[in-house]
């Protein structure tokens, strides 16, 4: 006789009651929040923050400190000053990494043109040191010879007849793009790692979302990361502490 009864097919759970269930450890957030902290060198907040949550400093005080000196250095235009330091933490650093180097030796030259341009006529310095330092190393990669093509073009011009490229050269951004690749080169060396790994989750449930939507998964329209008031807060807390990175 056959079996009246039937299997009833569960029913399906709706996202964001699964997304609900996922309940990470506090201790798990506060250890991404510390990393995030420590990698981009909020160092008195990460002190604190591990006191309060009971952890253990990620980095010794004495690295962040000299990952703060080298990028002030930099944003200053004190590029000598950031090459001596990084070089006296760790002079592997620049003896393995070429491209930095240059990047750096480049910066240098800008700076050089910077403070000469306008001021005075005679650019012997800069041409010395670009003979020195810099052309040297030009032939190593075809960049690198553009650069240094670029960066000199700077001496035929004043300083408000600059063409553009050469201005972007003059801006804020070189600063910061040099002082952001020394800082994930410091990172790697000591850690092995180039950035907070919460930059790395961030990044996975980005590309989870599009592997679900083009395999026509259903998904909301728009997903919130998630973020609110009390986390948010972590980051204001800091707001006037200086960031190593830019």
């Amino acid at each position: 006789m056959a079996s009246s009864s039937s299997t009833a097919t569960p029913a399906k759970l709706s996202f964001e009651t699964r997304v609900g269930r996922v309940r990470p450890l506090k201790s798990e957030i506060n250890a991404l929040i510390l990393d995030y902290l420590t990698m981009e060198g909020y160092s008195q907040a990460a002190a604190n923050f591990s006191k309060e949550a009971n952890l253990k400093p990620q980095q010794e005080e004495s690295f962040v400190s000299i990952r703060q000196q080298v990028q002030r250095a930099i944003h200053s235009g004190q590029i000598e000053e950031a090459i001596g330091l990084l070089s006296h933490m760790n002079p592997e650093i620049l003896d393995q990494d070429p491209t930095l180097y240059f990047a750096l030796l480049r910066l240098q030259l800008v700076e050089l043109i910077r403070r000469t341009n306008g001021v005075s006529s005679d650019f012997s310095a800069v041409i010395k040191f670009a003979r020195d330092q810099l052309a040297p190393r030009a032939p190593m990669k075809k960049e690198f010879l553009k650069d240094l093509e670029e960066t000199m073009v700077m001496l035929f011009f004043a300083p408000d007849k600059q063409p553009d490229p050469q201005k972007k050269l003059l801006s804020p951004k070189l600063r910061e793009d040099v002082a952001s690749q020394v800082n994930k080169a410091m990172l790697y060396h000591h850690s092995k790692r180039r950035e907070a790994a919460i930059r790395h989750v961030v990044k996975t449930r980005a590309w989870a979302e599009n592997v679900a939507r083009d395999s026509k998964n259903d998904l909301p329209g728009v997903i919130n990361l998630g973020l609110n008031p009390t986390a948010n807060n972590v980051a204001h807390d800091h707001d006037n502490e200086a960031m190593i990175t830019t």
